[in-house]
């Protein structure tokens, strides 16, 4: 693939279901070097693997909770729920590993948990552009939510003229006997973003490994521009109807 990719081309595609299949671990465990381990090796990796897995979809579960009081609390204020629709994304196995590769990180259970960021994710599709910056401003002032990074590419955007705001989180997990700190990545957008987002996407796939022509990369660029402006004039919109959120 040529030219310039989008954040939804770096991690697994976002419908794809949280629960985790046995062959999936399976080529996990394969990248492991297990490949040609005894049955019953095979067989441990496969359940610390599964233990490793399950720790990210408990944080998953937490911000989702989170996110779901939210939602709720701020729609029984009457001023309408700033969150169109939430996302959850816990990455495949076949994800981590090709992401290793990619970015060169030593398949070890230790060096994917340190290493890799955003095994968990999920994705908050807001109304306007000041909605993304306050959910994510209450989230993330909440007292067990500690804020690890922020790529914020609406101020910033991609040079292909991807926007979004990206938080990487972490979020503790309380086991039976420990308490485990689960990075998640929060991925903010507006509803004109994701939709740019999700036809990029679509975009790129079709014309993996070719490249995308650069004609339609200058197109996508412009409706990318396109869109930000739609975002600035429904902002100012709601706000001279309504008046600012508080």
């Amino acid at each position: 693939m040529t030219g310039p990719q989008s954040g939804d081309q770096q991690v697994e595609r976002w419908q794809q279901p949280v629960e985790m299949r046995e062959e999936a671990l399976k080529r996990l465990a394969l990248a492991l070097g297990a490949g040609h381990a005894e049955h019953d090796a095979l067989h441990e990796l496969m359940t610390d693997l599964n233990q490793f897995l399950m720790v990210y979809k408990f944080g998953l579960a937490e911000i989702e909770t989170k996110i779901n009081i939210l939602a709720e609390e701020l729609a029984h204020r009457g001023r309408g729920n700033p969150i169109e629709h939430v996302r959850p994304r816990l990455k495949t196995a076949a994800s981590i590993a090709a992401k290793a590769r990619r970015t060169n990180c030593p398949v070890t259970l230790d060096d994917l948990r340190a290493r890799i960021r955003d095994i968990a994710g999920v994705r908050i599709v807001c109304s306007f552009v000041s909605d993304v910056y306050r959910v994510a401003d209450m989230l993330i002032r909440q007292p067990d939510v500690k804020l690890v990074l922020t790529k914020d590419y609406i101020a910033q955007p991609k040079p292909n003229g991807y926007r979004s705001l990206h938080l990487i989180v972490e979020i503790p997990v309380f086991m039976s006997d420990r308490v485990v700190l689960v990075p998640v990545e929060i991925q903010l957008r507006t509803v004109a973003m994701d939709f740019w987002a999700s036809l990029e996407h679509k975009i790129y796939y079709k014309y993996d490994p070719v490249g995308v022509p650069t004609a339609l990369r200058d197109e996508l660029l412009s409706a990318a521009e396109d869109a930000a402006k739609l975002d600035r004039r429904m902002e100012s919109l709601h706000q001279e109807i309504h008046g600012p959120r508080i």
